[in-house]
């Protein structure tokens, strides 16, 4: 009768465990951190945060909380990630790993951008400075300071058609501009509350759009081609205030601007809405979600570059897509129990999604 009964025992726990796995493998949700990589749209990911070793161990890189993920615009095989006070990595080569990048604190990354025209020249905003790599981020300097830590660089962009102009946007309110790679700068325009956004038009890099602090959203225009005229370098033009016409997202924070590059539609993310503009902010129709506006909680929206109509945005825990405009969504749940935080469709290869995910605040 013991023998029985042991026997019974035995099958039984086996049958415990056999489900335990079998559930873990089809459901479980692990609390990994780093990059994840789609090929398929997001409907199955896998986790690509690890950097190689001497050994031929690699080390994983899941402690880390993704800021943004960029792609270098003349080589999409390029990707950074910048983190949550770890610094920058890079990757020339997903497949092979992250590793990380050298001479800059390790520290919170607010933005990145790389000249499309000089693969290795990179500017890496941290905190109240701007620092230029012009050696593939073999070596760095500071090409930019404020005088105020509490100021913050939020955001970096290059001129896509003279790529001797940058721009930078800070969290006191100015859009400051070079006109010779960063070496030296003047404030073009101040607004009253900081810049939390600033993105370049993909069609007409005379196009500028700023969101601030206090979900205000502006579109000006400031010149490409290079003047004989120093004061002309400098002009800003057409400012237009569209924080009217956006008036029902003023309560709720500005989470992203999107554009796509063939068609140049505007994507404007709040944490409760997607909002589009098909005429460079002059008109805007909200894109209709599954969840109700007030259980939204977005944070982070990407496009398919070539094609507008292929929308994905993350939650707290969900991933969402769309590939008719927001008419109807798809979605999963996230491959993590932390936050996504940032998306990036590939430019090469519209299956291929990115998703950085971060720690809950």
């Amino acid at each position: 009768m013991k023998k029985i009964s042991l026997i019974l025992l035995i099958i039984s726990l086996s049958l415990v465990l056999s489900a335990c796995l079998s559930f873990r493998r089809s459901g479980d949700v692990g609390v990994s951190g780093g990059v994840f990589v789609s090929r398929d749209q997001g409907s199955t990911w896998k986790n690509m945060s690890f950097s190689p070793s001497a050994s031929g161990e690699p080390i994983s890189l899941t402690h880390l909380n993704v800021n943004e993920i960029v792609v270098d615009p003349s080589d999409y095989n390029a990707l950074y990630m910048a983190t949550y006070g770890r610094g920058l990595f890079s990757t020339y080569n997903l497949s092979q790993g992250w590793n990380k990048v050298e001479g800059l604190p390790t520290a919170t990354i607010s933005s990145v951008a790389v000249n499309p025209d000089s693969k290795c020249t990179i500017y890496a905003a941290v905190a109240n400075k701007l620092y230029r790599s012009v050696d593939c981020a073999r070596t760095w300097e500071q090409t930019y300071y404020d005088n105020n830590p509490e100021v913050l660089v939020n955001a970096v962009i290059v001129d896509h058609y003279n790529s001797n102009n940058i721009y930078i946007a800070t969290s006191r309110g100015e859009v400051i501009k070079s006109i010779d790679r960063g070496n030296s700068w003047r404030t073009i325009h101040r607004f009253e509350n900081g810049v939390s956004h600033l993105k370049m038009s993909p069609l007409d890099s005379r196009l500028l759009f700023v969101a601030t602090g206090r979900n205000e959203f502006f579109k000006f225009n400031s010149p490409s081609s290079r003047s004989s005229n120093l004061e002309e370098n400098f002009a800003v033009s057409n400012m237009e205030n569209y924080s009217e016409v956006l008036e029902n997202i003023r309560r709720t924070n500005i989470q992203e601007i999107n554009i796509c590059s063939k068609e140049g539609v505007i994507i404007l993310a709040t944490e409760q809405k997607l909002l589009r503009s098909p005429d460079n902010g002059i008109s805007w129709e909200d894109i209709d979600l599954i969840p109700s506006q007030k259980d939204a909680a977005i944070k982070a929206v990407a496009i398919n570059p070539q094609n507008s109509q292929e929308l994905y945005y993350v939650t707290d825990t969900s991933f969402y897509r769309s590939l008719d405009g927001g008419v109807s969504w798809n979605t999963k749940r996230l491959p993590t129990q932390r936050i996504g935080s940032s998306l990036l469709v590939s430019p090469a290869d519209p299956n291929i999604v990115y998703l950085g995910v971060r720690k809950e605040n």
